[in-house]
C-alpha cells in the first residue's frame, strides 16, 4: 500500500507520512440538523392533519346525528322535551358539566330521560363524532 501525507490545514506542513486508509464521511455534524428537521416536519405534517381530523370527525358527527338523533334533536330542538334543546343556553343549563365536550360525550353514551344511551350502539369514533358536531354547532349558535 502507498503512503499518503495527512494535513490538517490549507497551509503546507511537514506531517508524517501514513498508509492511505478508507475513511467515512463525516456525518455527525449534520444529522442533529437532519433530526430536527425530520422532527420539525413530522410535527408540522401532524399539525396540519389536525383539520382534517377534525373536518372528518366532524361529517362523521353530522351523520350520525342525522342518522340517529335527529329524529327527537332535529335542526339543535327536542320534541320531547322542547326547553331542553341543543342550543347554547340550554346545554349549559340543563346539561350537567355544561357546554363541554365530555358532558356531550358523556350524555350520548350514558343518556338520561327519555334519551336512550349510546354506549355499544355507537363506536368510539361516533360517540366523538357526533359530540364534537353537536358542540361546534351549540358554540357557533349553528343550530
Amino acid at each position: 500500500m502507498a503512503a499518503a501525507t495527512v494535513c490538517c490545514s490549507a497551509v503546507p506542513c511537514r506531517a508524517s507520512p501514513v498508509k492511505a486508509q478508507a475513511q467515512k464521511p463525516q456525518a455527525a455534524p449534520v444529522l442533529p440538523r437532519l433530526k430536527g428537521a425530520v422532527v420539525a416536519g413530522a410535527a408540522a405534517a401532524l399539525l396540519a392533519a389536525a383539520p382534517a381530523v377534525q373536518a372528518a370527525d366532524l361529517a362523521l358527527g353530522e351523520e350520525v346525528f342525522n342518522n340517529n338523533c335527529a329524529a327527537c334533536h332535529i335542526g339543535g330542538n327536542n320534541n320531547v322535551i322542547p326547553e331542553r334543546t341543543l342550543r347554547k343556553e340550554a346545554i349549559n343549563q340543563y346539561l350537567e358539566g355544561g357546554l363541554t365536550l365530555d358532558a356531550i360525550v358523556y350524555q350520548v353514551e350514558n343518556g338520561k330521560g327519555a334519551m336512550p344511551a349510546w354506549d355499544g350502539r355507537l363506536s368510539e369514533d361516533e360517540i366523538q363524532g357526533v359530540a364534537a358536531y353537536v358542540l361546534k354547532q351549540a358554540e357557533g349558535d349553528l343550530w
